[in-house]
């Protein structure tokens, strides 16, 4: 069959030829696991990525930027002064994504310059010598879809909150100005914005000076320090500055007057975190000042511009919310700053060695908190990365190091953050805290304001300690997963010796390894410690230990020093004894999920006890969950016996157990928590959790929060939440209403969540006129003015699964463009496609054949424009 016959067909059967033609489009970005296993389990097709050539060093880099609020766009002119490096220079290509160029100047002459949608290339007349320095500028204009954010009354936001900021990792900033976007390259920057005279200019380094001429404004900012270009900041708009520190190294906030008021309640450990990470790092603060500002909608929770960080507005918290939210703000807030050092002073060289930025900044945090709390409090923070993060992903084929990834962002996982903080973690038990301190020193003074990998920090390792890591980061780093462990303990009374086997019982192959690390057993004997440090090489290996007596405790990896799955099973004496143990914080957390799960009345009222009495908030949150999982009355009392804890965050942890539980004596308390609970978060959880109920006392509880007043509407999408848990058709037309009468008063992520339960509940709805009422609502939300609402619309869409909304998802999923926007339309795309009835194998090849056809047309129009560029450039 011709391929114009395949058009005839195609039409003949009504099919749309834009549908079909995108039915194997390739996804261009993946940030899911589960997509990032299904490229590993199909071969990993991706190719290899590398740092680009550096042809030239950039040595400066200068923005001269006019923003206009209004039509949401920028014009202006970059300055870049460079030199050659290794071989004269011809051309020069820079990442530059749909910027409009009006000229381009330099210091030598320039025979030409062309433009295509993503790079600038620049011709010169004559090569430009190695060590000879060159200028160029560029003069273009943008309507930036990426890397640069207005937030503007039209949009929705509020008048006096009116801002723009900009968000350059990973690749960002080539979306509002032309430059080397990638992280070998780095330069002193500055930048000079023009806005209107009663707005503020933020960005890097120094202010250095403030011009007014009538109503507008000139803000200078430089950065005199060397960094790569995705750290560039520029934020502007109306904001109050809440706090300025009179320190040797200036601290300030800034947020929009219409929060700034709940800044006090969020960002109070700041001068704290410097001071520590001053201490513990030894490398003093490197940069001018610290700022921190937030701004609307950010994606993220936090980045890490050089010497500013942007910040999401809804880190900012009332004080109801008492230490729920608390803890993980103070944590992205330490966060953000470790990145100051590790990823702005020293920044990863390419992306697949990522965990030299991420995972860095990851265990800091997670260092201060041990530092602000004690070292339960270190030690619980690994714990949940280890079994919330990194252990459940034990599928997944990838290492830390992986340059296998279609797109940069797939590298912003479990990998590089939990895991990547493992490794720290493990690299400073294996080391001891002194020796490891003093190489991280020496590791970020012998590369500072350079770009790194691995090898570099492997380097001074080994340097320092004297000592061989080659295995160490060949199983840990440069292949995947972890160990799994089986354990048994056998006590040999007539010997007197404490036999533990350690058997590993991944399935080992060429990615997965035999691991090889040293560890400790620990027994109790008399309420003292014996510990018997081990070197696990083998697969299988028997460990004898001469005791006094018989031990009342026994421990494997005490100090939690391995990232490990671990199944050691013990006797109810041995746990109950270890649940006692108030000096081993693991330890105790351990055993109440292993007595949890024996689910004895007397193994759950030590679980109970535990979860209503430990010191350590953490071990009562992870004894709540414990119960969650037994479904027994008896766990039900433990649970219902600790709603009032003075803790909120344990509080919550007793609820959302609660919330797994289902009786009505569950369903009666969850409606009085409701009711009751002046905390929203707690509130929230308890609203969500009567979504599984068909009980009309519950569903009545659910109704009243429809006409809730609360903190950015939290009470009212847990309501919406609640219903679309129901699963039924009968609350699509509630869920509508809600909206339609209560859109202004959402923020742009509850709303988007609201649009997706509504297609949840629409997706069980079997009248065809209501599917495709709940479509068309829907699909208005397509051109709302906030991209999160959009986004979220789009995949509304999927969730609903109509057919008939291929033809607009089509349409938004531009394959030139890596957008949330087309991202989002390809991923719904594709579910709505699976969701589709079942059709021929006649269909299906049509479908195949229109895609080539369609990759063959895209192809040719690729060549037709680049002759006609040639031709009119001839001319």
């Amino acid at each position: 069959m011709c391929r114009f016959a395949v058009f005839a067909v195609a039409l003949c059967l009504n099919l749309s030829v834009s549908v079909l033609a995108n039915e194997f489009r390739i996804c261009r970005y993946c940030a899911s696991a589960t997509c990032a296993l299904e490229d590993e389990g199909a071969g990993s097709h991706s190719a290899r990525k590398y740092a680009p050539p550096r042809y030239l060093d950039l040595l400066h880099l200068k923005l001269d930027v006019t923003p206009n609020f209004k039509q949401r766009t920028v014009t202006g002119t970059t300055t870049l002064e460079f030199t050659p490096i290794g071989k004269p220079l011809t051309e020069w290509q820079l990442d530059a994504i749909d910027l409009d160029v009006k000229a381009v100047r330099g210091s030598v002459e320039i025979e030409d310059f062309t433009v295509s949608r993503k790079h600038l290339t620049v011709t010169f007349a004559k090569p430009i010598a190695v060590g000879e320095k060159g200028t160029l500028e560029i003069d273009y204009s943008a309507e930036p879809r990426e890397g640069l954010y207005f937030r503007t009354p039209e949009q929705g936001y509020p008048a006096e909150d009116t801002h723009l900021f900009t968000q350059g990792e990973p690749q960002l900033a080539r979306n509002w100005f032309p430059c080397h976007d990638y992280p070998n390259e780095r330069c002193t920057t500055e930048i000079l914005c023009h806005v209107p005279a009663d707005m503020t200019v933020l960005s890097n380094g120094k202010l250095i000076e403030e011009t007014v001429t009538g109503d507008m404004k000139t803000v200078h900012w430089r950065q005199e320090k060397p960094h790569v270009c995705y750290l560039i900041t520029l934020v502007a708009g109306y904001f109050s500055k809440l706090e300025d520190l009179d320190r040797e190294v200036p601290l300030a906030f800034y947020a929009q007057p219409t929060v700034a008021e709940l800044a006090a309640n969020s960002f109070g450990d700041t001068a704290q975190i410097m001071e520590f990470f001053n201490r513990e790092i030894g490398v003093p603060y490197p940069w001018h000042k610290y700022f921190q500002v937030t701004v609307r909608d950010f994606r993220f929770g936090g980045m890490e511009n050089t010497s500013m960080t942007t910040l999401a507005h809804r880190t900012l918290t009332p004080s109801s919310y008492e230490n729920v939210k608390a803890a993980r703000i103070r944590k992205l807030d330490a966060h953000e700053m470790a990145h100051q050092w590790f990823g702005d002073l020293v920044t990863c060289k390419d992306w697949s060695h990522l965990w030299l930025n991420e995972g860095f900044a990851t265990y800091y945090s997670h260092l201060y908190e041990g530092d602000k709390f004690g070292r339960d409090a270190l030690l619980y923070d690994m714990y949940c990365d280890a079994t919330e993060d990194v252990l459940p992903k034990h599928k997944d084929r990838r290492p830390i190091v992986y340059n296998r990834y279609q797109d940069p962002i797939e590298q912003f996982d479990f990998r590089v953050y939990p895991k990547g903080s493992w490794v720290l973690h493990m690299l400073r038990s294996q080391l001891g805290e002194q020796l490891y301190r003093d190489i991280v020193k020496t590791y970020l003074e012998r590369h500072a304001f350079t770009s790194v990998t691995t090898a570099d920090f492997v380097k001074v390792i080994e340097e320092l300690s004297g000592r061989s890591f080659d295995r160490f980061f060949d199983q840990w780093v440069y292949h995947p997963r972890h160990p799994s462990l089986k354990v048994k303990y056998k006590w040999l009374a007539k010997e007197k010796l404490a036999r533990v086997t350690v058997e590993q019982t991944q399935k080992v192959d060429d990615e997965v390894l035999l691991y090889e690390f040293p560890t400790t057993l620990r027994f109790i004997v008399d309420e003292q410690s014996i510990d018997h440090p081990i070197d696990i090489t083998q697969k299988k290996q028997d460990f004898f230990v001469a005791l006094p007596k018989q031990p009342t405790i026994v421990r494997f990896d005490p100090e939690y020093t391995v990232l490990a799955d671990v199944d050691f099973d013990k006797s109810d004496k041995l746990l109950l004894a270890q649940l006692e143990n108030g000096k081993d914080v693991i330890g105790r957390i351990l055993a109440a999920n292993a007595l949890a799960d024996r689910a004895t009345a007397k193994s759950l009222a030590a679980v109970g006890k535990t979860l209503r009495e430990d010191p350590f908030y953490g071990v009562q949150i992870k004894a709540a969950e414990a119960l969650a999982k037994v479904k027994k009355d008896e766990a039900f009392a433990e649970l219902k016996a600790a709603v009032s804890d003075d803790n909120a965050r344990v509080r919550l942890a007793v609820v959302e157990a609660l919330g797994k539980h289902f009786s009505s004596e569950a369903m009666d308390l969850l409606i009085e928590i409701s009711r009751q609970a002046d905390n929203p978060a707690i509130a929230a959880e308890s609203i969500k959790a009567l979504g599984k109920y068909s009980d009309s006392k519950a569903l009545d509880a659910v109704r009243e929060q429809l006409k809730s007043k609360s903190f950015r509407n939290e009470l009212l999408v847990a309501a919406i939440n609640a219903m679309g848990m129901q699963k039924t058709s009968d609350w699509w037309e509630v869920i509508a209403e809600v909206i339609d009468a209560q859109e202004a008063t959402f923020s742009a992520r509850g709303l988007g969540e609201c649009l997706k339960q509504l297609a949840t509940v629409g997706h069980h709805v079997e009248s065809s006129e209501a599917r495709q009422s709940i479509e068309q609502f829907l699909r208005r939300y397509l051109e709302h003015p906030k991209r999160q609402v959009r986004v979220a619309a789009i995949d509304a869409l999927g969730k609903l699964g109509e057919s008939r909304s291929l033809a607009v998802l089509d349409s938004l999923a531009d394959e030139d463009r890596n957008d949330a926007v087309s991202r989002a339309a390809n991923k719904a795309l594709k579910t709505v496609r699976e969701r589709a009835p079942l059709v021929t194998k006649e269909i299906t090849e049509l479908r195949k054949l229109v895609g080539e056809l369609r990759d063959e047309s895209k192809k040719l129009r690729e060549e037709v424009d680049e002759l006609k560029s040639k031709e009119e450039a001839a001319k």
